[in-house]
């Protein structure tokens, strides 16, 4: 019983919600890079939310169904076909052993979200199925998916085909603005620079990844060159010596010494990693208070979204 992968795509991982509590032996997080498109696909399929799902990056995802199941996918617009035929996002679906699951390349947004009736039977290392490919762990051997990976399932029961109504839904655009908390370096930036990071657009970088978005703009300067390394938090921005901001993610290292101007909101990271490189990012300064409210109003949201019964239609 198991989804077989016919093509990955351009990148497939296997997420859950993370790896947390190791990096004292210097293991990072991993998980969704988009957690609330993660969240809201295991609440429409009534999964725990730490159940495993598939991120796919840009698209491409080929799946073959060998058991009856339910599926659902969030995210980035991909647009999603079973047996050929054009399916609704933010939706559960019904499939059939020998049904054909296919995702196109997105057109707005960069990461979707598979997920599957109880999530995928991936075997946790360090607590987690995440994976980090750097790391070679968690998911299949710790790689990225590749055709022939069998993703097993377990034999599930009856789910409501639940979608979410497109007002709620998220919406994603070729620019974002990020919330920056500032950090205890922010000082070793003078008032000028601190002036030009805030007041400047910066694109993104063909270089970025699950490790952290590179960024391309005006160069921010620093009067340090570097620190001694220390642990290093979701969302930090470092400024390196050619004065480009990196916005560090999910994959990030676990320690670095470039000084660092201050961390992204963990909301608007989400966000930033859903733009495609030549995606435009503003940053504007803002207080943990602030941060924490909107932390908490995120929340609030997400739990009390109006998931509604999507009206049977049969099958054909």
């Amino acid at each position: 019983m198991s989804l077989v992968v016919r093509q990955p795509g351009l990148l497939s991982l296997i997420q859950d919600r993370g790896r947390f509590g190791q990096h004292a032996i210097g293991l990072t997080n991993g998980g969704p890079l988009d957690p609330e498109a993660f969240d809201i696909c295991q609440q429409l399929l009534g999964n725990r939310p730490d159940c495993t799902a598939i991120e796919t990056s840009f698209g491409g995802l080929e799946l073959e169904a060998r058991v009856d199941t339910f599926i659902c996918v969030t995210g980035a617009s991909m647009p999603l076909a079973i047996n050929g035929r054009e399916k609704p996002l933010w939706t559960v679906h019904s499939v059939l052993a020998g049904d054909q699951i296919s995702l196109g390349y997105a057109a707005e947004g960069c990461r979707s979200y598979l997920g599957v009736a109880d999530g995928f039977v991936i075997t946790p290392q360090f607590g987690s199925a995440a994976t980090v490919v750097r790391e070679k762990i968690g998911g299949i051997n710790g790689n990225k998916l590749a055709p022939g990976d069998v993703l097993p399932c377990d034999a599930t029961s009856l789910r409501r085909e639940l979608h979410l109504h497109p007002d709620y839904q998220p919406r994603y655009h070729n620019r974002v603005t990020v919330g920056v908390i500032p950090g205890y370096q922010q000082s070793h930036f003078s008032r000028l620079q601190q002036r030009r990071f805030f007041s400047h657009a910066y694109s993104v970088s063909q270089r970025c990844d699950r490790m952290g978005y590179r960024l391309e703009g005006p160069a921010i300067e620093c009067d340090i060159n570097g620190i001694l390394s220390e642990g290093i938090c979701f969302g930090a921005i470092q400024i390196p010596a050619d004065g480009q901001p990196i916005v560090l993610l999910n994959d990030r290292q676990t320690i670095g010494g470039y000084p660092k101007i201050g961390a992204a909101l963990s909301l608007d990271a989400a966000r930033l990693a859903q733009l495609q490189p030549g995606g435009v990012v503003n940053f504007t300064a803002i207080t943990p208070h602030r941060a924490h409210n909107a932390l908490h109003l995120a929340q609030a949201r997400l739990q009390r979204l109006p998931l509604q019964p999507l009206a049977r239609k049969s099958r054909q």
